[in-house]
C-alpha cells in the first residue's frame, strides 16, 4: 500500500510539472502539495529525489533555489500512468494553475546568482525571462561577496523597474 501512495504522489508531481511550460521550485511543487496535506515534507523530498534519480525529473540549483522541470521519460511515463490520479486532483491542480500560473511563471523567471570569479572579485549574474526567452542577461563585477549577494536579492525585487528603465535609456 505505501509504495501504491508513493507513486501517486510521483505522478502529482509529474502532472503538475507536465502542466507549465516553465521549471517550478522545489518550494512552489511543496507548497501546493502540503497546503493540501496530501503528504508531508520528508516524504515529498524523498519522492523528488526518487523522480530525479529516475531521470523523470531534472532539477537545477540556482542561488538556494532548485528548479525541477519534467523530462521527456517523465512525460512517457505520465502518459501511461495518469489515470491513477483522480479527477478531483487533476480539478485541483488545474485549478490551482489558472489562479497562480502569472505568479509562478514571474518567481522562476528571474534569477540572481553570484561567483567568485578568476580575477578574486565576484560577478553577480541577472537574467530575467519570458517564455523561455531571455529578456536581460546582465553580469556586473563587484569587489566583495556582501555586495553581490545584495545585487541578487534587489534584482529579485526591482527587475521589472530596472528593465523598463534599460528599455527607456537605450530605445
Amino acid at each position: 500500500m505505501l509504495q501504491d501512495t508513493l507513486t501517486l504522489y510521483k505522478l502529482i508531481v509529474l502532472y503538475m510539472l507536465n502542466r507549465v511550460n516553465f521549471p517550478m521550485t522545489t518550494a512552489q511543487v511543496s507548497d501546493f502539495i502540503l497546503e493540501r496535506e496530501y503528504t508531508n515534507f520528508l516524504t515529498l523530498q524523498q519522492v523528488i529525489s526518487e523522480l530525479n534519480e529516475a531521470g523523470m525529473i531534472s532539477s537545477e540549483t540556482i542561488r538556494n533555489r532548485t528548479h525541477l522541470s519534467v523530462t521527456k521519460e517523465g512525460r512517457e511515463t505520465l502518459h501511461f500512468f495518469q489515470n491513477r490520479i483522480s479527477d478531483a486532483i487533476k480539478q485541483e491542480i488545474n485549478t490551482y494553475f489558472r489562479e497562480n500560473e502569472f505568479a509562478l511563471r514571474n518567481e522562476v523567471s528571474v534569477l540572481g546568482d553570484y561567483y567568485k570569479s578568476t580575477s578574486g572579485e565576484y560577478e553577480a549574474h541577472l537574467v530575467a525571462k519570458d517564455r523561455g526567452i531571455r529578456l536581460v542577461d546582465i553580469t556586473l563585477s563587484v569587489p566583495d561577496e556582501s555586495t553581490a549577494a545584495s545585487i541578487c536579492d534587489n534584482w529579485q525585487k526591482k527587475n521589472q523597474a530596472i528593465y523598463q528603465h534599460l528599455i527607456q535609456e537605450l530605445f
